[in-house]
């Protein structure tokens, strides 16, 4: 009888197990699945035709097919007219040079903001913030007209000063809220043990907003190394940059549009960033999430 009892109470319950089944995390494994496959999937496609030959452009297949490296050979072929190498070093230097001075100026003026009390400090963020905003197009001919004036066209720092006057207010913006989260204590043991204010800043303050530093330079990198509508204006053959002369590569006949080379030289420019993200990206997450819990 107690067997009986037993085995029908295991019945019932099989199907109570079955109806607690937990599908939340089956429900997040797919649907970050879906942002992945979104996401990475134009990337995947770029480098299947970066390494196909040109004849199978085309070719709908969704795998490596017809592998060449001629494309990447292409790419730096400067008999065609593609200088890439040197693009390549000019989006290097408008790029390291818009982080350097953004994180110079940024850090001093996002702890000014977090840290001091002056008047209309609020209205100054504020100002940051809606600059951030402006949209790019309405500031080429104005800086076209300055720097046709003053002879700056087709130079570094044509294509370098616009690009901070975007990056800027999102290392500031960014900075700020890292150092406005972070206890006013520290700062004060530090002056009570001997330290000036600027002492202070740099020996205590700015190693501890490393990680928040080190994303802002990510980002900050990542956005000037991206940028394509001023220096597609504001440069010359010389300073031109990678994206610029990715819009400009020509094939090898009149008409030809060089899709395999224009995916190679997508390639050779994305795939740093990638390595570069994937290196760091604790680091990033870190300075990210820096200060959003006291």
């Amino acid at each position: 009888m107690s067997t009986t009892t037993a085995t029908a109470a295991r019945h019932a319950d099989a199907p109570a197990r079955r109806r607690a089944f937990d599908w939340a995390p089956a429900r997040t494994y797919i649907q970050a699945g879906i942002i992945l496959i979104w996401c990475l999937a134009p990337f995947y496609w770029m480098i299947v035709t970066a390494f196909r030959e040109v004849g199978y452009t085309f070719d709908p297949t969704p795998f490596f097919t017809h592998f060449t490296f001629d494309n990447f050979a292409t790419v730096f072929d400067e008999s065609r007219g593609n200088h890439f190498a040197r693009n390549l070093w000019n989006s290097l230097i408008v790029a390291g040079v818009t982080t350097v001075i953004s994180l110079v100026v940024g850090v001093f003026a996002a702890y000014a903001l977090a840290r001091l009390k002056f008047r209309g400090k609020s209205l100054v963020l504020g100002f940051i913030l809606g600059a951030s905003m402006f949209p790019g197009v309405a500031l080429i001919t104005p800086l076209f007209q300055l720097f046709t004036n003053i002879g700056w066209m087709g130079s570094y720092q044509a294509l370098i000063i616009p690009s901070i006057s975007f990056s800027l207010p999102l290392a500031v913006y960014t900075l700020t809220s890292f150092f406005r989260e972070m206890p006013w204590e520290l700062e004060e043991s530090a002056r009570i043990d001997g330290c000036t204010q600027g002492q202070a800043f740099r020996k205590v303050i700015l190693p501890l907003a490393a990680p928040a530093t080190f994303t802002t330079a990510i980002l900050t990198f990542i956005g000037a190394w991206n940028e394509f509508l001023i220096a597609s204006q504001l440069s010359n053959d010389a300073t031109k940059t990678v994206t610029v002369a990715i819009a400009s590569f020509s094939g090898a006949q009149p008409h030809q549009e060089p899709y395999t080379a224009v995916m190679a030289a997508g390639t050779v420019v994305t795939i740093p960033l990638v390595i570069l993200v994937l290196v760091f990206q604790r680091k990033i997450v870190a300075g990210l999430t820096a200060g959003a819990v006291k």
